[in-house]
């Protein structure tokens, strides 16, 4: 047996630990902080467990296909050796055909060895073809972009078949840093400037770069943090100006809070709340990091909204929790999900909602939020809220692309973000909010 490259080796262990439902991004980031993986190495372990979770039904089909053993027959760790095999002969072009199997072969163990062998030569001979079903239904986007069939149908639902498979493509392309520059600290032309970037297309004080260089000493520093355009197009929707006090009900884990309190200059007041209390450092620590000093951060259920802060708001955010079917770019755990899982957040989303306004004082902006493509939690949530609010109406807004009506939903192929949805509304003048 031969020697197996460290980074191939914390990829096995990692795809292993992730059978019993660990998060991809938790898992890499656990790994990434407890061993000595240095430089290239991080890089190809990194794309190794990314890759083969967003690609596990592409890979299973293809191993299935050159498999006497039924998948559910095959032995964990050579499954695994498997899956990495294929991954990096059928989308990784910089590594030689001889180490993606030699390597795999070591991983799966002498038991094992032979028979992942003889699947990853076989698929050599065949000229690494993924072999996919005819067009036109959810069975082939399924296993060309590795998604489970319901989830498929459930956009085809929503979107269609031609737009379901322009998305489900999007999520698999190679994203670009993302970073909300902190104004407090520098300008957004000192931060392309550092960092070889490009201005953000979408949010104004948004950069974009291809490289992690320099990435990190930055976020230090806290010259800027990560986030994607699409949140930060949020933020500046909600139009937030110093001097005022703000709301943010569902906070964690802090980006748009510190959006909201950069565009107030760090004057005023900003009370962002979770029910989370275990994550309320992670705003505490970030807020310290960006030289942020007007935030008070603290335990809330978004359902149970504060009464001493009834009607005081100038604006509120509400980014509910939600199916996150928006970015699974960045989350590909997310598309193999139960989808009845998200069958009841439409109501929840409902209440929370409901909770934000009640913080809205009269002529005050309340912002919805959430990171997912699903219409139920999106405009289905807004419609039910102004047709029992109607001292809510929905505000037109300016974007990058011109003016919407209010409602805006960002779509990873088209808008290249997130995928992601914007909804701004304003409470009447003189109207009490309703109990």
């Amino acid at each position: 047996m031969g020697k197996v490259n460290p980074a191939r080796e914390a990829a096995l262990s990692s795809l292993l630990k992730m059978k019993s439902g660990k998060y991809t991004n938790l898992e890499v980031n656990a790994t990434l902080g407890k061993t000595e993986l240095t430089g290239a190495d991080k890089g190809l372990y990194t794309a190794l467990v990314y890759g083969v979770c967003e690609r596990v039904i592409t890979l299973d089909k293809t191993i299935a296909k050159y498999s006497k053993t039924p998948l559910d027959k095959i032995d964990e760790k050579a499954l695994a050796a498997l899956r990495l095999g294929i991954y990096q002969l059928a989308f990784m072009d910089k590594i030689p055909d001889h180490a993606a199997v030699d390597e795999s072969v070591t991983m799966a163990g002498k038991r094992a060895g032979g028979f992942v062998n003889a699947i990853l030569r076989s698929f050599i001979r065949d000229e690494k073809r993924i072999e996919l079903p005819e067009k036109g239904n959810s069975e082939y986007i399924s296993v060309a972009y590795s998604v489970p069939t319901e989830l498929c149908e459930r956009f085809i639902g929503w979107y269609g078949y031609g737009e379901t498979e322009k998305i489900f493509a999007a999520f698999l392309e190679n994203e670009k840093i993302t970073l909300r520059v902190n104004n407090l600290k520098t300008t957004r032309e000192k931060a392309l400037e550092m960092l070889g970037a490009e201005p953000s297309a979408i949010a104004e004080n948004s950069i974009c770069t291809d490289s992690f260089d320099g990435v990190s000493e930055g976020i230090e520093k806290g010259y800027w943090y990560v986030q994607d355009a699409a949140s930060a197009l949020a933020v500046s929707t909600l139009g937030a100006k110093p001097g005022e006090l703000v709301v943010d009900t569902c906070a964690c884990p802090g980006g748009k809070s510190f959006g909201v309190a950069i565009d107030m200059k760090n004057e005023g007041k900003l009370y962002s709340f979770d029910i989370h209390e275990n994550k309320l450092s992670l705003i505490k620590k970030g807020a310290r990091k960006l030289d942020i000093d007007i935030i008070t951060a603290s335990k809330r259920d978004a359902r149970d909204p504060d009464p001493e802060l009834f009607e005081k708001a100038d604006r509120v955010l509400c980014d509910a929790p939600c199916s996150g079917l928006g970015v699974i770019g960045k989350k590909p755990d997310i598309k193999y999900k139960e989808l009845s899982s998200i069958d009841n957040l439409p109501t929840i989303q409902y209440d929370v909602l409901c909770g934000a306004a009640k913080y809205v004082k009269a002529g005050g902006v309340l912002l919805y939020s959430t990171c997912t493509l699903n219409p139920e939690e999106n405009f289905g949530v807004c419609r039910r809220f102004l047709e029992n609010n109607n001292e809510f109406s929905m505000e037109p807004f300016v974007w990058a692309k011109g003016e919407c009506n209010g409602a805006l939903t960002l779509m990873p192929h088209i808008d290249g973000t997130d995928g992601f949805f914007i909804c701004k509304m304003r409470r009447k003048e003189n109207n009490n909010v309703k109990a």
